[in-house]
């Protein structure tokens, strides 16, 4: 066994939590039809995690708009909560691959908490790792690891949408002090996290190259938060505005350089891309575990319905969409892991997989017929679910435009 395998340690029986650790690797995209063998324990041990932890309180979660904190804690203990984050600030040290396949199968077990698991480390830790200093990193990265803190990302404001660079939300430099004001809207977390990345406009004439990103936590004088969002899906995960009226925070808390703001989102939003990506495949599995169970068990004419043609093409198109958005999503993960450009790669993963995952539910439903449209089967929650992976992190129209303008770059390049 390679030694980064002999690092790696199963999650044992329920309430037994032991952390995730191995060596990072480069893998050479599609070099191999197999995945590593730690990756393979990895998936295993989250897999069973799901199924025992997750799995079994996921329409309860789903009813009540639960938060799953103690869940939440021991996947922090199982180093899920931080996966690429090196272990000197107390991270698990894996790669991108890892945390595509460790998000896909705890949403295979429950969406909200696999939303929860992706704004945590890739919109929240991701940028911090990646742009913050040194003490930002002890101080805004390490308590964020454990599963007793979650982060959260605020880009998106009631007016812009989709153009991200027209931030309304502003910053002042006052002595030694930002002073922030304005509107963040559609965050994720919010009512559960201590802390989040913020992105406010620093200087109006400069556009998006005037918009600069900031660590403000949480609660802090200044910062109110919204309703709690009651939604079509994804309903144990908290979503409402920030509402920053004269909120002051020390200059320090600037992330990155002032102007850097824009570039900062953008590249975080390709890993985050990678995280919804694999959301929407553990979903879609979800919903293609649960039509093949149904339609194994349903008899009609005389047989399981599986033995009906019209069945065997459906769960074959589901499987073909599933296992194809799967390899775009690994695929995008080896090229971020390599260090390699992966802007398009991440677009075509999330458009592939989300729009599998809303597919695939919706023939599951199908299959079910009218088991499929009530609460007592969990196909109509998949189905809900999968609807906001077309939306967050980019709708699928925007997704297009990415794939398309690095395309054309590529033929003109």
């Amino acid at each position: 066994m390679a030694a980064a395998a002999l690092l790696v340690r199963r999650w044992g029986s329920v309430g037994t939590v032991q952390p995730f650790q191995c060596l990072r690797q480069l893998h050479t995209v599609y070099q191999t039809v197999e995945l590593p063998e730690t990756h393979q324990m990895l998936r295993q041990t989250c897999r069973d995690f799901a199924e025992k932890e997750l799995a079994p309180i996921a329409a309860d979660l789903d009813k009540e708009h639960r938060f799953p904190t103690d869940q939440i804690k021991k996947m922090g203990g199982l180093g899920l909560l931080a996966m690429d984050v090196p272990e000197k600030y107390k991270g698990a040290g894996l790669d991108y691959l890892a945390y595509s396949i460790a998000v896909e199968e705890i949403s295979r077990g429950c969406a909200s908490t696999g939303v929860i698991m992706s704004v945590n480390n890739s919109l929240y830790l991701g940028p911090i790792l990646k742009y913050g200093s040194e003490d930002q990193k002890q101080k805004w990265i390490a308590p964020f690891t454990s599963g007793d803190t979650v982060g959260c990302f605020a880009l998106s404001e009631p007016g812009n949408g989709s153009d991200a660079g027209a931030a309304s939300t502003v910053a002042r430099l006052v002595g030694d002090e930002w002073i922030l004001n304005g509107t963040k809207a559609w965050i994720t977390n919010a009512w559960d996290a201590s802390a989040v990345v913020v992105f406010a406009t620093t200087n109006k004439s400069m556009k998006h190259k005037g918009i600069s990103a900031f660590l403000v936590p949480m609660p802090t004088p200044g910062l109110s938060l919204g309703k709690k969002e009651d939604k079509l899906g994804i309903r144990a995960s908290s979503t409402a505005n920030l509402i920053f009226e004269d909120c002051c925070i020390p200059r320090d808390n600037m992330l990155g350089e002032q102007g850097m703001g824009f570039k900062i989102a953008m590249q975080t939003l390709d890993g985050g891309r990678i995280g919804i990506a694999s959301q929407a495949l553990g979903i879609a599995q979800a919903a293609l575990d649960c039509a093949v169970d149904y339609s194994e068990k349903r008899m009609a004419f005389g047989s399981p319905i599986t033995k009906l043609q019209a069945i065997q093409f459906k769960l074959a198109d589901m499987a073909l969409a599933l296992e194809s958005a799967r390899l775009l999503t690994w695929r995008a993960a080896m090229l971020k892991d390599n260090g390699k450009p992966y802007s398009k790669e991440a677009a075509m993963a999330k458009l592939a997989a989300s729009e599998a995952a809303t597919a695939i539910s919706h023939q599951a439903i199908q299959i079910l017929g009218g088991m499929g449209y009530v609460t007592e089967m969990p196909a109509e929650r998949h189905y809900r679910d999968a609807r906001i992976t077309e939306i967050y992190e980019g709708t699928s129209e925007i997704q297009r435009l990415v794939i398309a303008g690095q395309l054309l770059k590529e033929y003109r390049g």
